[in-house]
């Protein structure tokens, strides 16, 4: 049978499949997509079976969707579908198509059809079919905050500038002191007053206290000593689309040198059109956005508490945003899933995923994720995924794509090998974090205020892996200063935003979406000082040393009697006083609140010496190596280079890079000297452009 006449009898199973009786059996080893979630109507998850997969490459769906096959014969049963559109999810990547396929991404399509059939139906009768392995529907996903952002004035910024606090600051960045989430001194609200009597029948002495405890933090100041950041580390922020030219953000974003000055071609051959910053996968263009009319800043905001550049005299400090030298700061690559709305869909969010881990991206962060499983259904609607289990049988797609990062991601003659995932745990209250974020091999993240104490929005519970602060506007609502000047904002966490949002440049905003970032920065500072030793680690020991017990600062001492806040309820257009009882958060916040000095400390006495990589190379080809990384203050030293069998291959120093010339198949030794007495031993193979090793 030809490859037009399968096609055709694909087709024609495809049609009798869409046609045939709705009740009729499925398959039982083919998961369906619940309707209980929302999705993207007249479009589908396929994916195929290795040889339709074959046929469809031939065909030239890879390349873009086909719309008709040019054959009349397959064309006249595409026009009794009603429309038809298929495309490969995942594009080709020249450089990693071989692990694409070794995963099995590349086995997945979309397709896209009449409205005229439901996405229920269409995912039935796909799965009737033996050429298909699993279908999926294109779900919707949310960002994980609570409110828009707050403006910080021109006003009340000229007045925080001038303002100083009782601790010693270590960066000149202006806003530096009014960031408690950095360095909480304990001071941060003083000369407040709190409007609600303490519950004494109770016994709630923290709410006789100052609502900011000295420590509650991040306690990144003691490991900014060891490290700042690193400019090889690279955080993929799969959110709205970042502000790339804000001056306090625009010297750490990441640039994809292959199309740095082209928006308009694919110079790196990764499938993706002039991804300069990254990709807009929600508009499918090179071109960033942040500035539309429902745009909120979020991603923007994300970016500063990673990065924004710290020591540089202007706006806010961030975890990793190095010290003002250049490319001491670690990259953010902006993966744009959203666009104005609240949600998104998981075309876009999968595509960003593997887009990450194929670019260099080690640090994933996502804040975002489905409704927890165990939220409030009458407050938030239909609850999402109950157990890991329900996840990988009811996203199928979602679950591959965030193996392929994690699996992928880094290099094993790198920092890192394998990709790090962040996720916000979610702001229902629900005592059960969100997916993805709750999947065993992810990091999730439960939001904190200036006092340790849970912001009251949070899920926790069960999938919550870690705690940082991510602010708490309701609980510091009460507070009063100057006589009438609200403080809630002030509680939440200040940071970089658009200035279509805020004139400044700068505002707050509060959720697990703000914590997310905070243990985002945390791991790339981690990995950042992990460059510096020269030491290399799997990704799954990261994930252990960053919430193991002693390396994380413990707040289970904070989890007893009643917290009151204020929250504002759009119904009766007051503010109402509510109470929030801790004792049910004491061991379900992760292992404590994240800790960058512990993390470093542990980074210091862990991991394996890095070593110079065994090199591959084709005959006439050529492959260069910087050996700076592989040496302890590798960029101070000098680099001589000994192979035992010059007839395979030779080499030369260009540009800080050893470059390696294949010159016939085999294999010889070498040795790298560096001028402080290190060496190492390595092996060259040179292979044939054929395959052969």
């Amino acid at each position: 049978m030809n490859m037009y006449s399968r096609i055709i009898a694909f087709l024609f199973c495809v049609l009798f499949a869409l046609t045939s009786c709705v009740n009729e059996p499925m398959m039982e080893d083919v998961k369906i997509p619940s309707q209980d979630e929302a999705y993207s109507a007249g479009e589908v998850f396929v994916k195929f079976t290795p040889e339709v997969a074959g046929i469809l490459e031939e065909a030239g769906v890879v390349r873009s969707a086909v719309t008709r096959s040019g054959v009349s014969s397959v064309d006249a049963v595409l026009d009794l579908v009603g429309g038809f559109e298929i495309s490969r999810v995942f594009p080709r990547d020249s450089r990693h198509e071989e692990r694409t396929v070794r995963d099995g991404l590349n086995l997945w399509y979309i397709v896209r059809y009449s409205n005229d059939y439901s996405a229920e139906e269409v995912s039935r009768r796909f799965s009737q079919l033996g050429e298909v392995q699993k279908v999926d529907l294109n779900r919707t996903v949310k960002r994980a905050n609570t409110r828009q952002a707050q403006p910080l004035s021109e006003e009340a910024m000229a007045k925080m500038v001038r303002a100083t606090r009782a601790s010693e600051n270590p960066l000149n960045d202006e806003l530096y002191s009014q960031q408690w989430n950095l360095a909480n001194d304990g001071t941060m609200f003083l000369g407040t007053e709190l409007t609600h009597k303490v519950d004494h029948e109770n016994g709630d002495e923290n709410s006789k206290k100052i609502k900011s405890v000295a420590g509650a933090d991040v306690q990144v100041v003691e490991a900014w000593k060891k490290s700042t950041g690193d400019s090889s580390v690279i955080v993929a922020v799969l959110d709205e689309g970042i502000y790339v030219e804000h001056p306090d953000l625009q010297d750490n974003i990441w640039v994809n040198a292959a199309n740095e000055d082209d928006l308009n071609e694919d110079k790196d051959k990764n499938g993706y059109k002039g991804d300069k910053y990254g990709y807009n996968f929600v508009k499918d263009t090179g071109k960033i956005t942040w500035n539309g009319y429902y745009d909120s800043g979020h991603g923007t905001h994300v970016a500063g508490t990673i990065a924004a550049v710290n020591n540089n005299s202007i706006g806010v400090s961030s975890i990793a945003g190095g010290d003002g030298s250049k490319d001491s700061g670690v990259k953010i690559m902006v993966c744009q899933i959203f666009a104005g709305n609240v949600s998104t869909g998981l075309y876009n969010v999968v595509r960003a995923m593997k887009y990450a881990a194929d670019n260099g991206a080690v640090v994933l962060q996502c804040s975002w994720g489905y409704v927890s499983g165990a939220a409030n259904q009458y407050e938030w609607g239909e609850a999402g995924f109950a157990s890991e289990e329900a996840w990988i049988a009811g996203s199928p797609i979602e679950k591959e794509a965030l193996d392929y990062f994690i699996n992928n991601a880094g290099s094993p003659n790198g920092v890192v090998e394998g990709g790090i995932a962040v996720f916000a745990a979610g702001n229902e209250y629900a005592p059960q974090a969100g997916y993805p974020g709750a999947a065993e091999y992810c990091v999730s993240v439960a939001a904190t205020a200036a006092d340790f104490t849970p912001a009251v929005y949070t899920n926790y519970g069960p999938g919550t892996t870690i705690s940082a602060p991510g602010g708490d506007q309701d609980y510091y609502y009460d507070y009063l200063i100057e006589g009438s000047k609200k403080l809630g904002e002030a509680g939440c966490i200040l940071s970089t935003l658009p200035y279509h949002i805020s004139k400044t440049g700068y505002g707050y905003m509060e959720g697990t979406s703000m914590a997310c970032p905070h243990v985002s920065a945390v791991v790339a500072l981690g990995l950042s000082y992990a460059a510096k030793l020269r030491k290399h680690f799997k990704a799954e020991e990261i994930r252990e040393m960053l919430y193991a017990k002693e390396n994380v600062t413990p707040i289970d001492d904070y989890m007893k009697g009643t917290k009151y806040f204020c929250r504002y309820v759009a119904d009766v257009s007051a503010i109402q006083p509510n109470t929030l009882s801790l004792a049910p958060f004491k061991g379900q916040m992760g292992a404590g609140q994240v800790n960058a000095t512990k993390f470093l400390a542990a980074i210091e006495g862990s991991g394996v010496a890095m070593h110079f990589p065994n090199v591959v190379v084709k005959v006439g080809g050529a492959a260069a190596f910087a050996p700076a990384m592989y040496f302890v203050g590798g960029e101070e030293l000098t680099y001589t280079v000994e192979i035992a069998d010059m007839s395979v291959a030779t080499c030369e120093s260009k540009d800080g890079k050893i470059v390696f010339s294949g010159l016939q198949s085999g294999t010889t030794t070498a040795v790298i000297k560096a001028s402080n007495g290190e060496n190492h031993s390595f092996n060259i193979t040179v292979r044939k452009a054929d395959g052969w090793m």
